[in-house]
Order: structure tokens, then sequence, then C-alpha cells
């Protein structure tokens, strides 16, 4: 079985990715940690990406779908895979498509986690956290005992700049205009499955389930 997750910021993408992962015994297929790793490795891809980002340049589709080939092609995903922030465009979409016949596989299901952009906004925004031990909060669902300060070091509280408002909004106006398009092309092919994102982790879960369990059904909403 081969998912793709799709999940704006602050859906709980990673907490359903790992829950998947653990489930169903899947490898995880993260383009960024992929990207990290080859560099690290000195691979020949990595040496190649590392110049071209050392330069200011964006790494080409090329170079990801190489690396995408190189893992999708290793024993243990043989079974499946979940592949989590790729593709990101219809052009990469296309291209995986293309490689995945030619490695006799193909995508299975899309599953599409869905959440209001206000409560996406609350989510993100009411991020608090330590900058001395990490310990993180949240002003609605996980405040400290003092308000701004940490229970552990009692160091004063901040709020990361990716979690400004006008940051958050930004981002996911980026993430729907990204999306959009790969949503109706999924929708064609008959993989995306959209489910609401809010609720408690294992209500969200028992939604992913129910497609998982089935490898798909007839109800995509």
């Amino acid at each position: 079985m081969n998912v793709v997750l799709f999940g704006p910021p602050g859906s709980g993408k990673g907490t359903q990715a790992q829950f998947i992962i653990d489930r169903y015994s899947l490898p995880h297929i993260s383009t960024g940690d992929m990207l990290r790793s080859a560099v690290k490795a000195q691979t020949p891809l990595g040496v190649l990406a590392k110049s071209i980002m050392d330069s200011g340049g964006l790494v080409s589709d090329d170079i990801v779908l190489g690396l995408v080939n190189e893992r999708i092609s290793q024993k243990d995903c043989d079974s499946g895979f979940i592949l989590d922030g790729f593709p990101r465009t219809i052009s990469q979409a296309d291209s995986l498509n293309v490689l995945l016949d030619r490695l006799g596989k193909k995508i299975d299901i899309v599953i599409s986690l869905e959440v209001e952009d206000a409560e996406l906004i609350n989510r993100l925004s009411g991020r608090r956290a330590c900058p001395s031990c990490s310990k993180g909060y949240h002003l609605l669902y996980e405040q400290p005992s003092v308000e701004g300060f940490c229970d552990v070091c009692k160091s004063q509280l901040i709020q990361r700049n990716d979690d400004a408002e006008s940051t958050v909004i930004n981002r996911l106006k980026v993430y729907n205009e990204q999306t959009s398009a790969l949503k109706s092309y999924f929708v064609k092919l008959g993989v995306l499955y959209s489910i609401s994102g809010s609720g408690t982790i294992s209500e969200i879960q028992g939604r992913i389930s129910k497609i998982l369990d089935v490898g798909g059904s007839s109800d995509r909403t």
C-alpha cells in the first residue's frame, strides 16, 4: 500500500504520519529528510544538492525525484511506503507517476487532512516555547503554571517567528495555493480521501484507519 499524506501547517500531519508508520509498518519517505541524509552521507546526489543549496539555488525536481527513486527502490519499500511532503506540484506528481510506473508501483491512497484556517491559526499562533530548555506550551491547550514562564526552568517563554499570526496566515495561503490543484489531480485519479483533521488525535486516527484498513473505499469525503 503506497500512501501520500497531505496536511497544512498545524493539522497534526506529523503525528498522524507516525501513526500510519507504526500501525501499518510503512517506511516513511520524507524528501526533506532524504535530502539532509544524502548531503550528510555525501552521495553523488547529495553532493550535487549541497552545491546548489550553498550557492543559494533551489534543488531541482530531477534531484528530488532521483532521491525518491533511490529510496523506494530499496527492499523495505516492496510492500508499500508513505510519502510525506512530496509531491508539491502537478509536475512533480506527473513525474512521480512515471517513476512509479517504471518500477511497477502506483499511488494507492492520498489522504488530505482538512482543518479550517481559523482553527489552524489558533493552533499555531497560540504556541509558546522555552528558549532555554525547548519545552513547548500553548495559550489554550497547555498553559504554564505561571503565565509567560516555563514550568521547568522558569525562563520567559517566546513565540517563534514561524508561529506569528501574520506568518501563519501566509504559510496557509501558500499551502492552499500549492495543494488545491494537486487535490483535483488526485481526485481525477480516484485516489484522494479528504478527512477532517479536527477532533482528538484518536478520532482522526480512526478516520484514517477506516480508509487504510480496507485499502481505500468508495466514500472519499
